[in-house]
């Protein structure tokens, strides 16, 4: 059995869908906020998962604040920390700390669009095919090992709005598969790329606008 923690700093939806998955193998050991008014808070309590927050405000400076964070993590045996929707910016010591173990979602197909407003900046680029990817986290912002990848058309008439949330979609399919390969023991990290063991095969190419059979 493997103990996760998830960090969250508002709704957590991704956080209700890796609950909601049941993953066979795995504990959700504790949900952890660094807001005291995050709802998802409300949401880990109502199923029985232990809740703490640390608040980021009450510490001096990140690497307090990371140092408070990490002695909550641990005081739950994590194997496992997972930032669903978690709105800091980790120091390199905490990243070091849960090398390997540490997961994040981003709403983007990296390496595009790090950072931050990356369904604005989609609109903006025109790109035609926009997404989510879950990757390990490392000391450079958004530019970890990548685990999952889901990508999703960007339609003609789409607004940030509703490009966000066909894209959020997809994150709560591909982030618990990404937590249960790993409660499997089936990634594995080689040479900055992450392997799955038992990889199904790559489907159909994705392409959009549609390719048009020729006769």
């Amino acid at each position: 059995m493997k103990s996760i923690v998830l960090l969250i700093s508002g709704r957590g939806s991704n956080m209700e869908a890796i609950v909601h998955a049941a993953i066979p193998g795995a504990r959700i050991a504790a949900v952890i906020s660094n807001r005291p008014d995050a709802a998802g808070l409300a949401f880990a309590a109502s199923q029985g998962i232990a809740t703490a927050v640390i608040d980021h405000t009450q510490h001096a400076d990140r690497a307090a604040f990371d140092a408070a964070l990490a002695e909550a993590i641990d005081a739950h045996g994590a194997d496992l920390v997972v930032l669903a929707g978690f709105m800091r910016v980790l120091t390199e010591a905490f990243v070091r700390r849960y090398e390997g173990r540490l997961l994040n979602i981003h709403p983007s197909l990296l390496p595009a669009f790090a950072g931050l407003h990356t369904h604005r900046r989609a609109l903006e680029c025109g790109v035609r095919v926009h997404g989510a990817t879950v990757h390990f986290v490392t000391a450079e912002l958004d530019r970890g090992p990548v685990v999952i990848q889901a990508a999703v058309p960007v339609l003609p008439d789409d607004e940030e709005a509703t490009l966000a949330a066909r894209v959020l979609a997809e994150e709560h399919r591909i982030y618990p598969q990404a937590v249960r390969w790993f409660v499997e023991d089936r990634l594995t990290l080689e040479g900055g790329s992450v392997r799955v063991r038992g990889e199904p095969p790559a489907g159909a190419a994705l392409c959009v606008p549609a390719l048009e059979l020729q006769g």
